[in-house]
């Protein structure tokens, strides 16, 4: 959501924001609505103070016995009424269009956030490790697991459809050390707290991180009327929303592993084979909520802290600043990390590291008590710390020997039993 008192006073710099983003003109269609509401209520404002009047004036007739004037005014005040009622309800229209306008409206990206239109012109930061070479021609994570005899993507489709698959065995048990690593990681090392939130949440709470209502068709909704989460970032951020939190306090920084759900409405014929895109996944999230001014610092650190998985499964990876046209919908600026896969020759994302400002906080009413006692609208972050199940992809691949077998990241093998290689 953004500041209506913001964009009235420096349009021109929002509109120059939203360009970069793509967009046309926004702030006087905003302003323009925000006129009428404020003129209507400007209506309502000069009809109660009329009625007040009137109505004091009622008192003072009928003591002098003046029932004619008694009458009159009594008559004004009933058409005072009418008119409260009637610019009431414009003005309550008024709003929530101008509401739904903002809605709508992404997140303005930060002043030095590289321009672009598209993911061609997102910077390479840097990169970590060395990509393996191999005397055989490496396999694919899905050839490698149907191999194995552990990863089935036709028993799956048969109760499920496409884009799900069953891991049993080792591989089930990969998944689950992977995570159980990234949480102890990120819980025991990095200061995160490990939460176990609903997977389940109103509408409230995800048009408070901002996938409603834009990206509705991406989400599956119960009979109920929840929503399944698209990813845990929906439910740690909504733990301090419509809240004052003490700024003593701050930073909050919480962990999170659970499944996500999305339709992939948008990405029909992409990655439809293995274990890339799903419909159901399972990732380690991390959340901060923090002071404005201390949001860009927590950015880079929350980076750093899932760079470091990746590092200590010595998978090799690389960073890139997304530009303007690649940012996601309620970014200010985001970092991707790429991890290498040789079945394709190339990085592919692995987690999203993003500042939203005070963008969600905003639409959450989620506030702190600032030194000065006013309340301020916090800032918020969230990254994958990663993704389990394309973290599962990179170490197959990765790890494959040419008799098809698996060799056990170190780091794994205290959660995998002292299992060193899958076969």
């Amino acid at each position: 959501m953004h500041d209506i008192k913001a964009i009235r006073e420096n349009p021109d710099y929002y509109d120059k924001r939203w360009a970069k983003r793509g967009l046309e003109v926004q702030s006087k269609k905003i302003l323009d609505r925000d006129a009428l509401i404020r003129k209507a209520m400007n209506v309502v404002q000069e009809a109660e103070a009329a009625r007040n009047k009137s109505s004091k004036l009622i008192g003072q007739a009928m003591a002098k016995g003046d029932k004619e004037e008694a009458e009159r005014l009594k008559a004004e005040v009933a058409g005072a009424k009418n008119v409260i009622a009637a610019m009431g309800a414009q003005v309550d229209g008024e709003k929530a269009a101008l509401n739904d306008m903002l809605a709508a409206l992404p997140n303005i990206p930060f002043e030095n956030v590289p321009e672009g239109d598209d993911e061609d012109s997102n910077i390479e930061q840097h990169k970590w490790g060395t990509p393996k070479g191999y005397n055989f021609e490496p396999k694919s994570h899905d050839d490698l697991g149907e191999a194995l005899g552990m990863m089935d993507f036709e028993t799956a489709a048969k109760m499920s459809g496409s884009r799900f698959v069953v891991l049993s065995g080792l591989l089930s048990r990969l998944d689950r050390a992977l995570a159980a690593f990234m949480l102890d990681l990120q819980s025991g090392e990095n200061g995160y707290t490990e939460t176990t939130p609903p997977f389940l949440v109103w509408d409230k709470a995800l048009y408070g991180t901002g996938q409603l209502p834009k990206f509705e068709e991406d989400l599956y909704k119960t009979t109920a009327g929840h929503y399944l989460i698209p990813t845990a970032e929906v439910s740690l951020t909504n733990i301090v929303r419509e809240s004052i939190v003490d700024a003593e306090s701050l930073p909050h920084r919480y962990t999170a592993h659970t499944p996500c759900f999305r339709s992939e409405a948008g990405s029909a014929g992409r990655d439809t084979k293995g274990m890339i895109r799903q419909h159901q996944f399972n990732k380690v999230e991390l959340v901060s909520i923090v002071k404005p001014e201390d949001s860009e610092a927590e950015h880079k650190r929350m980076l750093g802290c899932a760079e470091e998985v990746l590092k200590r499964l010595k998978l090799p990876y690389r960073v890139v600043e997304l530009c303007t046209g690649d940012l996601g919908f309620g970014a200010r600026r985001t970092f991707d990390i790429e991890v290498w896969l040789p079945s394709q020759d190339t990085y592919r994302e692995i987690s999203s590291c993003s500042n939203c400002g005070d963008f969600q906080a905003r639409r959450m009413n989620a506030r702190y008590k600032h030194a000065a006692k006013d309340n301020r609208f916090v800032h918020t972050l969230n990254g994958s710390g990663l993704a389990v199940g394309r973290t599962l992809v990179a170490v197959l691949e990765n790890y494959q020997n040419e008799d098809g077998s698996i060799t056990v990241p170190d780091v794994l093998v205290p959660y995998m039993g002292g299992v060193t290689v899958i076969k």
